[in-house]
């Protein structure tokens, strides 16, 4: 298999309060999104909002589940600033402040912010990252 992400897909309970969020955090909606489902290009890969329970019918599975995933979405930044700036247009979007920027362990800053449908954002410095003039996180070789 190709080390490879195209598209992730977050189950919502609305898809319009949720496709809204996104916009007004400046992301604009892919023609190809309806009332069913909203796509946004990220770079080299894409963000989908489908709804929660056809997503779980999707896939097969139970539609249950709250709280924590087990999973979270990181965007990394230039700067710590660049960290605070985005958590409060996060918040000012109608997100939730998980946890406000700041220092942490491995050496960077980080903090989190939760969208309406709950899913988990890290928004992170990491000194040990670099971002490419196209904001593609590069790793250290």
């Amino acid at each position: 298999m190709e080390p490879r992400i195209s598209l992730i897909t977050l189950g919502v309970a609305d898809i319009g309060r949720a496709r809204a969020f996104y916009e007004r955090l400046g992301w604009r909606a892919s023609p190809s999104s309806n009332d069913s489902v909203a796509f946004f290009q990220l770079g080299g890969l894409a963000l989908g909002l489908y709804g929660r329970e056809a997503l779980a019918e999707d896939a097969q599975t139970g539609p249950v589940g709250a709280g924590f995933g087990g999973i979270t979405i990181a965007q990394n930044q230039r700067s710590p600033d660049e960290v605070d700036r985005v958590l409060a247009e996060a918040v000012a979007a109608g997100g939730r402040l998980l946890k406000p920027g700041q220092k942490v362990f491995w050496g960077g800053y980080s903090g989190y912010f939760a969208d309406p449908d709950g899913h988990a954002w890290e928004v992170a410095w990491n000194p040990f990252f670099t971002l490419d003039e196209q904001g593609r996180l590069i790793l250290p070789a």
